[in-house]
């Protein structure tokens, strides 16, 4: 069951991740430093992927975000360097209102149906419950890695 909680703290990381895209300049956030293999706006973009494929995808249920974002920003991918202005604003957009849907949809039982998951973490997600909570810990490890990569670029 998704509590309040849960939820003040998905919130709260999206809202961090949101003020980190916003306030940091372009090309910080598209360098990849020496030694990585990707870049903070990789990072961010593709918490919300993977939340909309962890939640909706494997509840079989339509994601709430363009598929092509999900396919750029999908386990496996690596960044190319590039991203428009208006990529980034819609990416930024979607921090917050991911967070606020899921919420509604949640309380609307949207969920019915959940097709387990194991996740390269060796965790077996069995319901929407457990998807949520891996995502969550799944999200604070991106923001670990944008930490680090943060650091490198100052």
């Amino acid at each position: 069951m998704m509590t309040e909680n849960i939820y003040e703290v998905m919130l709260q990381n999206r809202k961090n991740l949101h003020a980190i895209l916003t306030k940091t300049p372009k090309e910080k956030l598209l360098k990849i430093p020496a030694g990585f293999n990707n870049n903070v706006y990789w990072n961010i973009a593709h918490t919300i992927a993977t939340q909309q494929v962890l939640i909706y995808k494997f509840s079989g249920l339509q994601m709430r975000i363009p598929n092509e974002l999900v396919a750029k920003f999908a386990k496996g991918t690596v960044p190319d360097g590039t991203a428009t202005e208006e990529e980034m604003m819609m990416v930024a957009d979607f921090l917050i209102s991911t967070a606020e849907w899921l919420k509604e949809d949640y309380e609307t039982s949207l969920f019915q149906n959940f097709n387990e998951y194991t996740t390269s973490a060796r965790v077996t997600l069995k319901n929407v419950d457990d998807a949520i909570a891996f995502n969550l810990f799944h999200e604070g490890l991106h923001i670990g890695q944008i930490a680090l990569l943060l650091k490198q670029l100052t």
